[in-house]
């Protein structure tokens, strides 16, 4: 995916990307400030949000390629297996029985897939959206605060399902989080975005132990402190 000369206007908000390359199957991180413009730079690589100018080259990838997992997932009024279907459904791809019950064992749910979905805890929703995300085998996988939800075991089993996939049949990831545990386990590649602008990028050994950016120098020390397992942010400034 090529992304040039981004802009998008909300109210007295304004993102503005000059350019970014996802090369296929990498993982890439996005952190940032609260309100930076996280959210709605993912919401505009999915194809939720047309910008106002610029251009995404999704380089031959449609709808049906890609999936987001956002910080609340969206449920249909059925049953858990019927929710983790739907994306197959819509695909026209016959489900992977075995694969889809050793997804429901990872996530806990194999003994709870008829159960009404909106009736789990949104610990739970959470891991039925990220199963539900990867059993399509998509190329390109956008997770918006998709951990912010899990216990730490939960977060790193899914980040042990995520490497795993990633080896056998690897798809192209930007996982936006303020949890830098696991953007530092999981992303080689991390941009560092502020007041709706991308401020500093590069290898994440680079961006998180490294920085130069005293913007970032200043808000990795802060989430060090604050944020790396409690799941909050902090504001711009």
């Amino acid at each position: 995916m090529k992304i040039s000369n981004l802009e998008k206007t909300f109210g007295g908000f304004s993102l503005r990307i000059g350019g970014i390359h996802l090369t296929p199957g990498r993982i890439y991180g996005l952190i940032g400030p609260n309100g930076c413009g996280k959210t709605t730079a993912i919401r505009l690589m999915a194809g939720l949000l047309e910008p106002d100018a610029g251009e995404i080259d999704r380089e031959g990838l449609t709808r049906r390629d890609i999936t987001m997992i956002p910080r609340k997932p969206y449920f249909l009024q059925a049953s858990v297996y019927r929710n983790l279907t739907y994306p197959l459904t819509l695909r026209g791809m016959k489900p992977d029985r075995e694969l889809l019950e050793h997804y429901l064992e990872m996530a806990g749910l194999k003994d709870r897939h008829k159960q009404y979905a909106l009736n789990l805890s949104a610990g739970e929703q959470q891991k039925l959206s990220i199963i539900r995300a990867v059993a399509f085998s998509p190329k390109l996988i956008l997770m918006d605060e998709a951990f912010s939800n899990l216990d730490m075991e939960s977060t790193v089993l899914f980040e042990r399902l995520i490497l795993e996939r990633q080896a056998k049949e690897p798809a192209t990831y930007m996982i936006s989080s303020h949890q830098l545990s696991h953007i530092q386990r999981l992303c080689g590649h991390v941009f560092f975005m502020r007041s709706g602008r991308i401020e500093a990028e590069g290898p994440a050994c680079e961006i998180l132990l490294r920085p130069q950016n005293p913007r970032l120098q200043k808000y990795l020390r802060y989430a060090s402190l604050n944020e790396s397992e409690a799941g909050y942010g902090i504001p711009e400034g």
